[in-house]
């Protein structure tokens, strides 16, 4: 099987299977995606849903939280992982909206990599989810599962990966894709012991043919 016959039937198999697929985090605004995608940095979604509601509420938009203590920002996540780091780059994710873009989150890469708190793959899931961009966000999920089942050649980082992806995915279904990616690595593909009798794709996967 060519890598090529891979992606299409994989990407085929997702198409059919899981027409819908999104974030999982919860956000009303880009400034509040930001937040959450900025908590979610080695912890879960489930627990960063937990605590933005009343982040959320509490800090509305950049000019509120750019003009709140640190103090403040770390009591509402103290329970999300390095929350002192993340209350720090939260306020200044904030500043730096506020001061350099009008209060308003930017819509390229440049710019939001520019922000305290942001870099390559916070950015480039701002791009697909936000703004609806063509990009592909590369996590520890997307790179495993695009490792393990073939769609790359053992790449070495996460750009490797984003860079190898983009080459094969079409530009309109990246977003989905990278959803279908992350959501089949954190439910079926899992890092310890993957569930391969209960995947659909396992017929066009390097891992479970090679076992």
């Amino acid at each position: 099987m060519t890598k090529k016959e891979r992606y299409k039937e994989v990407l085929r198999w997702f198409e059919v299977n899981m027409p819908q697929a999104e974030t999982e985090l919860h956000y009303d605004t880009p400034f509040h995606l930001l937040i959450a995608v900025i908590l979610s940095a080695q912890c879960t979604d489930k627990r960063v849903n937990m605590v933005t509601p009343p982040l959320f509420e509490s800090f509305p938009t950049p000019e509120v939280m750019a003009a709140s203590s640190v103090e403040d920002v770390y009591e509402y996540i103290k329970s999300i992982s390095y929350p002192n780091n993340k209350a720090k780059n939260l306020v200044k994710m904030a500043q730096k909206v506020v001061a350099d873009f009008g209060g308003e989150i930017p819509s390229t890469s440049e710019e939001l990599e520019s922000i305290p708190g942001v870099g390559r793959k916070t950015a480039n899931v701002m791009l697909i989810v936000a703004f609806g961009k063509p990009a592909m966000p590369v996590d520890t999920h997307v790179f495993r599962v695009s490792n393990r089942i073939g769609l790359t050649d053992n790449s070495k980082n996460p750009l490797e990966t984003e860079r190898e992806l983009l080459k094969y995915i079409p530009s309109k279904l990246l977003s989905k894709a990278h959803h279908w990616l992350i959501l089949h690595g954190r439910y079926v593909c899992i890092a310890r012991k993957p569930k391969c009798l209960e995947c659909g794709i396992n017929a066009w996967c390097k891992y479970y043919s090679a076992k």
